[in-house]
This record gives C-alpha cells, structure tokens and sequence, in this order.
C-alpha cells in the first residue's frame, strides 16, 4: 500500500508537503504541488479518508434520515439531496425511519458514531425533540424537510400543505362534492395537522360543516392491516363521495380498501391525495394531486446544510424557512357530479 512517506521519497519533499498538497493546507508553491500530485497518479495514490478528516475536523459525509423510503415523494426527495451534495464534494449515507421514533432513535447514535458533517432529517414527529437536541448537543448541523418539530428552531424547508388541501377540497367541491372524508396521518406530525386544517378551510369557505366522523386519522407510511379503515368507512352515513388523502401512501391504501369492498373510484367514490406517485404516474394518471415539488425538497435542504457546515458566520444569522407551494394536477379521479 503505497504512503505518503513513498511518495515524499518519490518527489524528494517532506512528508508534511505530501499531506498539505492532500489537505490542500498550507503555503506551498504551485510548482512543489504539481509536482507532488504527478507522483501521487503515477504511483495511484489513494488518500486515507480517516487520517484525512482527523486533520480537516471533516468527513465529507452528510447523513440523509427520511421516513419511508417506498414512498415516492421521499424517493425523488433523495435524488435531490443526493446531487446537491455530490456537487458540493460530499458523499452521503441514507437512514429510513419507518416513521418510527424507536428506529429514529437508533440512526441519530450511529450518526453520531460515523462523525457525519450534517444531517438532512424528515422527523418522524413531534417526538422527534429529544433527537434534534441530542444532535445540537453534539454540534451536528442539521436541516430539517416536510416536517417541523414544535420546541426546536433550525433551518426547514417545507411544503404549503395548508393551502395544497385547501385546493383538493376547493376541486371536489366545484366538482359538485358535499360530503368529503379525509383519511390523514398521524395528529403528532406537523405536515398532518397543516393538512386537516386546509381541509377545514376548504370546507368552511364552501359553507360545509366539518363533521369530525369523516376523518380517519393513522400513520402515513403503509398499512398493513385496513381493518380499521374499513369498519370507520362503513359507518359513515351519509357515505361521502369524495375522500381526501393526507398522502400518496394513505391514497393507495385508501384505494385498496374500496376496491375490497367492490367500490370504483371514480365510478362510485372519488379519490384526490397530497404527494404525487412519483415519475411513473405520468405512464397511467389517474389520481388527481397536490404534487409537492420533492427534488427541490432535498436539493435546496441539502444546500442549506452545506452552508451551515461551511460559512461558520452562518451560525449568528436567523434560521432560514423556505415553503414550496404545491401544484394542482387534474386526473380522473374525480366524478362530476354536477353536469
């Protein structure tokens, strides 16, 4: 294995020069590190990463902790994310939470064992708290996305999920809808509570009743067992004719559940969610959406996380919040019940 002690010898220079041309630290003149660096290729130098952070107190790793990696949104979210920090010289680790505040738990300590630069972090919940703190105790930067944690000031990027189900309601509404459900996650995220509040809103500013009976409430990743959702559905009456998804994860199990019970959407029932399906939906649309713009979610996330690692003055200025408005995309999914 070739050191930097080879290479020294190759160049006939100290080998405190061959670590400086490495680190790029230091004074040394530009002939001396074209030099250095001819023999580093010749001899196929490869760095030592580990040896090479104890000196810049970097790794050039940032750490990327989403909720549900199958989910679509969070799928292009990391695309972002990804091309963000590969542009700006760092490499990055990925952790799924599962929306789970144990399995949170477990990658903030293996965060804080891989000594990572930053972390990009979609909280599991209100609960995330302690986790946030445990990070800022230990001086991680961190940039939270989709996701805001009541007790914590950081920087965010967010989605209008307000006004987005706002929208959905404002379209099943000129549709000719009255009597619109919602199946939403749970009250403990933050995103989930902006969601029933815009469809609140939307309801008022039609002159509809909210009717508490019309919300099914559950987590937003996966369901594994729609027995709940079936017997809360079954009771409703009148049963309504349009439902609003919180996400495109409840929009699919919500789906599963009226096909077992043979109703069509949108024959019978129509369906709109928040979150698109991802680049595929455009091969057969169908639902209508407040597609939320996911790549700018973690290329911008990751931007300001970049920024708060590398200008150390950034730390004395207000914390930045960027809200991205969602887009209304009309599909199928919704009957016209007023032609």
């Amino acid at each position: 294995m070739v050191t930097i002690y080879d290479i020294a010898a190759k160049a006939n220079v100290s080998a405190m020069t061959v670590s400086r041309v490495i680190n790029n630290t230091g004074k040394i003149s530009e002939k001396t590190r074209v030099k250095v660096k001819r023999v580093m290729e010749e001899m196929n130098y490869v760095p030592n990463q580990t040896a090479r952070s104890l000196v810049l107190q970097q790794t050039k790793l940032l750490f990327l902790l989403i909720t549900d990696i199958m989910n679509p949104f969070y799928t292009t979210l990391s695309r972002g994310a990804e091309d963000a920090a590969k542009k700006n010289g760092y490499r990055l680790l990925f952790g799924n939470s599962d929306e789970s505040i144990e399995k949170e738990a477990d990658y903030i300590t293996t965060i804080l064992t891989a000594r990572v630069d930053g972390v990009l972090v979609a909280p599991a919940g209100d609960p995330s708290l302690p986790h946030l703190e445990t990070l800022r105790k230990h001086n991680v930067p961190f940039v939270l996305l989709d996701r805001e944690v009541p007790g914590i000031e950081c920087d965010i990027v967010l989605g209008d999920s307000k006004e987005g189900a706002r929208q959905l309601v404002s379209h099943l509404v000129a549709a000719g809808h009255r009597h619109i459900a919602m199946v939403n996650g749970s009250p403990s995220v933050s995103s989930a509570r902006l969601r029933l509040q815009g469809y609140q809103e939307g309801l008022k500013l039609s002159d509809l009743r909210y009717n508490a009976d019309y919300l099914f409430e559950t987590s937003f990743g996966p369901v594994n067992d729609l027995t709940d959702m079936e017997q809360w559905f079954r009771q409703l009456n009148p049963r309504p004719t349009a439902i609003v998804a919180g996400n495109n994860v409840l929009a699919v199990e919500t789906l599963r559940m009226l096909r077992g019970r043979g109703i069509r959407v949108p024959d019978d029932l129509s369906l709109v969610c928040f979150d698109d399906l991802g680049p595929y939906s455009e091969a057969e649309p169908f639902l209508t959406v407040a597609a939320q713009q996911a790549y700018q979610f973690g290329y911008m996330g990751m931007q300001m996380l970049v920024e708060r690692i590398q200008e150390k003055e950034t730390a004395r200025l207000p914390w930045k919040k960027i809200v991205l408005p969602a887009e209304l995309i009309i599909r199928r999914s919704v009957q016209q019940l007023n032609e």
